[in-house]
């Protein structure tokens, strides 16, 4: 357990036995309406080979082989949704679905934690934030003043505490970002980190309080992204 005075080491969230558990508990909590994706053996055999090849097997080009991997593995559990993740050459950004136009989710500089950060903003805006540029969100570009940070802080919380377990279900590293390195104020008092890694807590205790997306693609990481 972390307290505010201390550091929060994020590696110690999700053990195996702690993995295997959430798995059940998501299987558990499956909407039959949004199950069939998981009963499709064939999609999560090849997505298992295909992540065992990126990080057990140190496929060559780590990175674009990733990406590539999260975005086949995305793009199939929701189409039904008609939503795409894409590869951006600058910054992430979200565009709502238009005419017979998916919604699209680009993340940014083809970078594998960015797209997990995007999906969990996806995952947290709901239908009505969804059918809104850039989901709606208020934004502020680093260099905030002291209440824009805490403000941007407050709302991604649970954001993070969504994309450190989708990291951690995908056997990588997280750390929190305040997406502030030019700041002009004291930041060391920020309890940022400790109150995400409350969230992730939670989240991991009371599975049922995700958001139903965030259900399906957290069970489907922990189903492939495994080494047994």
């Amino acid at each position: 357990m972390s307290s505010c005075n201390t550091k929060p080491d994020f590696s110690d969230l999700l053990s195996y036995i702690e993995d295997k558990a959430l798995l059940q508990h998501l299987i558990d909590l499956t909407d039959p309406i949004v199950s069939f994706e998981y009963e499709n053996k064939e999609h999560l055999n090849k997505w298992k080979k295909e992540w065992q090849k990126i990080y057990v097997n140190k496929a060559v080009d780590g990175e674009q082989v990733a990406t590539d991997w999260l975005i086949q593995l995305f793009n199939t559990l929701f189409a039904h949704q008609q939503v795409i993740l894409v590869r951006s050459s600058g910054e992430p950004e979200y565009f709502p679905a238009h005419g017979n136009q998916p919604a699209r989710i680009e993340f940014a500089h083809g970078f594998f934690a960015s797209a997990l950060h995007e999906l969990s903003h996806w995952c947290m805006a709901g239908r009505t934030r969804r059918t809104l540029s850039d989901f709606g969100y208020w934004y502020a570009p680093d260099g905030r003043s002291a209440a824009q940070q805490q403000a941007f802080e407050h709302v991604e919380i649970k954001p993070q505490a969504l994309e450190c377990l989708f990291t951690l279900a995908c056997k990588n590293s997280f750390q929190v970002s305040q997406d502030n390195l030019f700041a002009t104020f004291d930041t060391s008092g920020s309890t940022f980190a400790n109150d995400v890694y409350m969230q992730v807590i939670e989240y991991i205790e009371k599975p049922h309080t995700l958001p139903r997306d965030a259900k399906v693609l957290l069970r489907t990481f922990l189903s492939v992204c495994t080494y047994s």
